[in-house]
């Protein structure tokens, strides 16, 4: 498939899991890609796995919580390509909850927030004069949670990532007649490397899906892809939930109610 021939694309976060694959996923359809992550290295060694497999892709060290940083990146990606068509808001922060909410660390909540919703509002405006410049092309795909839907734990990670579906929206509504989109994918559970330490786990959470297992990487930036694509070209605005079944079922209670 070859749905990004000629684009380009800067993927944040994407050192690793959900990000690292979302950048793979558009080099092999043909997007030139820059990789980046708050670990500089983590961004080389994907480009680079990128090359090996025959794509194109560049790397640098950015921290969306640095509005310079930022820009740096957007300003890479167009001399590097010489242009820029797709903006994937990766990039997240999450701290776990304290026992109770009165307990919660005024410093990493404002954490959360400021590389979840402020680090993805600083690329898109500084992305924004470049994917509006493209040829009807431009687009921001952003990667949220269904912790913003229902309740899932991680206060300050969920009201981010509901911040962001709502900045989706708003922004999707006022980039339309410069003709670039907006949208955002909410991934349930993803085998990703912070459940390295928690393997066991995701098994006993694979129960409480109706696809009966929890996502891949690979499925979050096949669902990225699609709203970054052409195939997607009258869809803006919306928040994609790729997550298995979750959201529309209550598979504990239903299975206590049938043995009840």
């Amino acid at each position: 498939m070859t749905r990004f021939e000629g684009y380009a694309a800067l993927v944040t976060g994407a050192g690793q899991g959900i990000g690292a694959a979302v950048a793979r996923r558009l080099a092999a359809e043909g997007a030139r890609v820059l990789v980046t992550d708050l670990d500089a290295e983590r961004a080389r060694a994907v480009a680079a796995a990128v090359r090996a497999d025959g794509g194109i892709a560049e790397a640098q060290g950015c921290d969306v919580r640095d509005a310079a940083a930022v820009e740096a990146a957007v300003a890479r990606a167009a001399e590097a390509f010489g242009s820029l068509d797709v903006l994937v808001n990766n990039a997240y922060s999450c701290h776990r909850d304290p026992d109770r909410f009165e307990e919660w660390d005024e410093a990493a909540w404002y954490e959360d927030f400021e590389v979840t919703l402020h680090g993805a509002a600083r690329c898109a405006r500084a992305a924004l004069p470049l994917l509006a410049a493209a040829p009807g092309r431009g687009a921001i795909v952003s990667v949220g949670s269904v912790n913003a839907e229902a309740h899932f734990g991680d206060h300050a990670y969920s009201a981010a990532k509901a911040g962001l579906a709502s900045l989706t929206r708003t922004l999707a509504v006022e980039s339309a007649p410069r003709g670039v989109r907006v949208n955002l994918v909410e991934p349930g559970t993803v085998r990703t490397d912070v459940w390295r330490e928690r393997a066991a786990m995701l098994e006993e959470v694979s129960a409480h899906y109706p696809l009966g297992r929890v996502g891949e990487p690979s499925d979050i930036a096949a669902a990225v892809a699609f709203l970054a694509s052409s195939d997607a070209a009258w869809i803006t605005g919306v928040s994609l939930p790729v997550d298995g079944g979750l959201l529309v079922s209550n598979l504990a209670m239903n299975r206590t109610m049938a043995h009840g």
